[in-house]
């Protein structure tokens, strides 16, 4: 019996293609026949490639998703399958922070994501829309959101970056990426430049404080902000534990 795995659906070098999120889409199972139970059985495949990355694993996925329909109850007139299908397949391809081509990953995740819904049966007059939300969801992309779906889309995966879980996936990036927890002496960078590239906590001020003021809905921007506080809080309680100033052994 002809195996029923699915072999990369786009070619690109294959460097690329093995930190791609779906290299192989299993479709040896009937699908679904309703939406909702078709993006969770899109979900489940996806969170297969996943499962090394546990900042952009299957529980980011299901908070995106969670958070994108929360965001949609202030906007009746955007698409929810188009909301709810890009935030299932955002990270379809998702590549190191550091990686030279990362600003490429979320086009590449548009293209799989057009494809895999196209088999599985979504609308194919609603793919666009997805594609341009997964493209514009990327902070590395800088890619505008120019439809309502996308913006919610951006906002909900940003909105993941803040609060306590943004905090917890911070650590667990910059562990991953051998960097420091903190400077030495200097934890809040009162005097110097933050450099998250050395430093994780430095992440807060160098690309986490400036999320919010940037978020493309009202509701995500509320929220950003509270989260955001919520940041700050914890990098003066981190502070006092951490000590400022020249530390003594002894």
């Amino acid at each position: 019996m002809r195996n029923a795995l699915v072999e990369p659906l786009f070619s690109w070098d294959s460097s690329l293609a093995q930190r791609t999120c779906l290299q192989r889409v299993d479709m040896s199972t009937a699908i679904p026949a309703t939406l909702e139970a078709r993006l969770i059985w899109l979900l489940d495949r996806a969170a297969a490639g996943v499962a090394d990355d546990g900042a952009h694993d299957l529980a980011h996925l299901r908070r995106v998703w969670a958070t994108a329909q929360q965001l949609l109850q202030a906007h009746p007139e955007a698409d929810a399958e188009v909301v709810q299908a890009a935030a299932v397949l955002h990270d379809l391809v998702n590549l190191p922070k550091n990686h030279p081509q990362r600003e490429q990953a979320s086009r590449m995740a548009a293209q799989q994501a057009v494809a895999l819904l196209g088999a599985a049966g979504f609308p194919a007059g609603k793919l666009d829309a997805v594609a341009h939300a997964i493209a514009a969801h990327s902070y590395s992309a800088g890619i505008v959101p120019e439809t309502i779906e996308a913006q919610i889309v951006q906002d909900a995966d940003r909105l993941d970056a803040l609060g306590p879980v943004g905090l917890a996936r911070m650590f667990y990036v910059g562990g991953r990426m051998g960097r420091a927890l903190a400077h030495p002496t200097d934890p809040l960078a009162r005097y110097r430049t933050p450099d998250d590239s050395l430093y994780t906590l430095d992440h807060v001020q160098r690309k986490l404080a400036l999320l919010p003021g940037g978020m493309q809905t009202a509701a995500a921007r509320a929220l950003g902000h509270e989260r955001l506080a919520w940041l700050q809080q914890f990098c003066v309680d981190f502070a006092a534990q951490w000590g400022e100033g020249p530390q003594q052994l002894g």
